[in-house]
C-alpha cells in the first residue's frame, strides 16, 4: 500500500513539473504585460489626464481590477476548471494592448484606465498560476511548487521594461502605443501556453463541498496569512507605483524608472528559485517576517535621498521583501484548507490582498501629488510593524497549543 502512495506522489509530481514550466512561462508573459502598465502607466496617465492627481488612476484600475477577477476567477475554476479561466484571462489581456492603444492614439483617458482595468482582469487569473502549480502535487512539493511558478517572473523583469524600451519611440509622437499593441500579441502567445496545462478536473461535488468559507477564514493561520498578504503586497504595489512618476518628478529619465522597474521585477521573482526551500527549512512564518522587515528596509533607502541609485535600491529591496512576503503568506495560505475548498479559500484571500491593494492604489497619486514621495514611503511602516505584530502571536499561540497536545498525549508520570 505504501508503494502505491509513493508511486502515485511521483506521477503527481511529475505531472506537477510539467505543468510548472509551462505556468513559470505564463507567469513570465503576462508579469511582462503587467510590466508595461506599471513602467508606462502614471506617465500616460500624466499625460492624458485632466488633473496631475489622477496620473496614477491607470495603475489604480489596473489594481481594481486584480481585485474584481478574484472571485470570478475562483467560480469559473470550480465550474469549469483552472484551464479555461486562464484561456479567458489571456484574452483580457489581448484586449488591454489592442484598447490601450487605441486611447493613446486619440488621447482618450478614461478609455485607457478601461483597458488597463482589462489588464488587472488578466492579472487576476494569473495570480492563481502559482495556486495551480500545487494541484495534483504532494503535500512536501507544493511550497516549491507554488515559488518556482514565480520564478517566471524573472523574465517579465527583463522583457517588459525591456519590451517598453525597444517600442515606446517607434510611433512618434504617440508614445508607448505600440508598446500597447506588442503587449497584446505577447497575451496572445501566452494563450498558447496555458492551453496546455494539464490540471485535474474540476469535481462536481467541489462547488458545494467543504467547510463553509465563514468556517475557513476564522481560522488563526488563515488571518494570519491574509493579513500578511495584504501588507506584502499593496505596500510593495503603493511604493511601485508611485516611482516612475516621481522619478521624473525628481528629473530623471524614462530610461532610469525602466531600469529601475526592470531590476525591481527581477529582485520580485529571482529569489523563488529557493523561498521554497527556505520555508521548508525555517518555516513559512519566519520567511514572511523577513520580507515584511525588507519593505521596511526599502521605505528607509526611500527616505534616504533621490538620486537614481536611491530609486533603484529601494525598488531592489522592495521587490526581495515582496517576494519572501507574499510567497511565505501563499504558503500559509495553503496550510488552511482541504483540497476540495481550495479555489474558494484561494479566490477569497487574493480578493482581500488586491480589494485591500485597490483602496491603496487609489489614494497612491493623491498621495505623492498632495506629500511627495516621503509621504510615500512613510506609510509603509505601521502595516509591516502591525503584520510582525500578528505573525509573532500566532506562531506563539501554535507553538503553546503544540507543546499542550504532546503533554495530553504524553502525561507526566504521577509520582
Amino acid at each position: 500500500m505504501l508503494d502505491v502512495t509513493a508511486s502515485e506522489e511521483i506521477v503527481d509530481d511529475a505531472r506537477a513539473r510539467t505543468n510548472i514550466a509551462r505556468l513559470a512561462a505564463a507567469q513570465a508573459l503576462t508579469g511582462a504585460n503587467s510590466a508595461v502598465i506599471f513602467a508606462t502607466g502614471s506617465i500616460v496617465g500624466a499625460t492624458l489626464a485632466p488633473d496631475m492627481s489622477l496620473a496614477t488612476v491607470p495603475i489604480s484600475m489596473h489594481v481594481l481590477g486584480l481585485a474584481a477577477g478574484t472571485l470570478p476567477t475562483g467560480a469559473i475554476s470550480r465550474a469549469y476548471g483552472r484551464r479555461v479561466a486562464f484561456i479567458m484571462g489571456t484574452g483580457c489581456g489581448t484586449l488591454t494592448g489592442l484598447i490601450g492603444a487605441y486611447a493613446i492614439l486619440h488621447g482618450l483617458f478614461w478609455l485607457f484606465c478601461g483597458a488597463t482595468f482589462l489588464g488587472g482582469l488578466y492579472g487576476a487569473v494569473a495570480q492563481s498560476y502559482r495556486f495551480a502549480a500545487a494541484d495534483g502535487a504532494s503535500v512536501g512539493f507544493r511550497p516549491k511548487a507554488v515559488s518556482l511558478v514565480m520564478a517566471g517572473g524573472i523574465f517579465a523583469g527583463v522583457l517588459g521594461p525591456q519590451l517598453v524600451q525597444w517600442t515606446m519611440d517607434v510611433w512618434p509622437p504617440y508614445l508607448f502605443a505600440f508598446s500597447y499593441l506588442v503587449q497584446a500579441a505577447v497575451a496572445l502567445v501566452a494563450m498558447a501556453i496555458v492551453a496546455g496545462v494539464d490540471l485535474p478536473k474540476p469535481a462536481a461535488t467541489d462547488m458545494h463541498a467543504g467547510r463553509a468559507l465563514s468556517q475557513i477564514v476564522r481560522q488563526p493561520r488563515f488571518i494570519a496569512a491574509a493579513l500578511c498578504g495584504i501588507i506584502a503586497y499593496p505596500m510593495m504595489n503603493l511604493v511601485m507605483t508611485s516611482a516612475p512618476l516621481a522619478m521624473k518628478l525628481c528629473g530623471l529619465t524614462v530610461s532610469d524608472s525602466n531600469f529601475g522597474l526592470q531590476w525591481h521585477i527581477v529582485a520580485m521573482y529571482a529569489p523563488s528559485f529557493f523561498t521554497g526551500s527556505l520555508i521548508e527549512r525555517f518555516g513559512a512564518p519566519i520567511v514572511v517576517a523577513l520580507g515584511l522587515v525588507l519593505e521596511a528596509v526599502a521605505a528607509t533607502i526611500g527616505l534616504s535621498g533621490i538620486t537614481a541609485m536611491h530609486f533603484w535600491a529601494t525598488l531592489m529591496v522592495l521587490g526581495l521583501g515582496w517576494n519572501f512576503g507574499f510567497v511565505g503568506a501563499s504558503a500559509l495560505v495553503l496550510e488552511t484548507h482541504r483540497p476540495q475548498e481550495r479555489n474558494k479559500v484561494q479566490a477569497f484571500n487574493d480578493f482581500l490582498v488586491f480589494g485591500t491593494m485597490a483602496i491603496g492604489s487609489f489614494s497612491s497619486g493623491a498621495l505623492l501629488a498632495n506629500y511627495g514621495w516621503s509621504a510615500v514611503n512613510m506609510v509603509v511602516y505601521p502595516p509591516v510593524g502591525l503584520g510582525l505584530v500578528v505573525l509573532a502571536l500566532t506562531s506563539f499561540a501554535k507553538r503553546r497549543r503544540t507543546r499542550l497536545e504532546a503533554i495530553d498525549q504524553f502525561p507526566e508520570p504521577s509520582i
